[in-house]
């Protein structure tokens, strides 16, 4: 069983950046698809960013193109999201979620239902 716990969240002005980390146990995170997606009330779930095991792919939502960037640390089972110059439509929960898959799925890692192993998320609030 896949373990994942988010952290990093919390309050922050537009413009501002802060980074979510999310640990993961036990170690076959590390070929895992790793990504994140964020919620706010009301509305679905939606993708933010993924990146596969070998660090070579990664997709991003257009929304985030540009400001956020997603990284993984294989060794320390984590993976984190930069955010930068956030503005208030960023606020959501932010989730981390992880693929039982080596293979990379393209456009497909922006799918919810290919995620096998979520986080209880962490709140992300920009205030303007």
């Amino acid at each position: 069983q896949v373990q994942l716990v988010e952290s990093g969240g919390g309050l922050v002005q537009a413009g501002g950046s802060l980074r979510l980390s999310c640990a993961a146990s036990p170690r076959t995170f590390s070929i895992y698809t790793m990504s994140w997606f964020r919620q706010t009330p009301g509305k679905e779930r939606e993708f933010v960013a993924a990146m596969d095991w070998t660090r070579r792919n990664t997709d991003y939502a257009d929304s985030v193109q540009g400001r956020f960037i997603i990284s993984r640390d294989n060794v320390k089972n984590t993976v984190y999201l930069q955010m930068n110059s956030l503005g208030p439509e960023d606020t959501a929960v932010y989730y981390c979620a992880a693929d039982r898959t080596t293979t990379w799925r393209g456009s497909g890692a922006a799918r919810e239902y290919e995620y096998d192993y979520w986080g209880q998320g962490t709140q992300v609030t920009v205030s303007s």
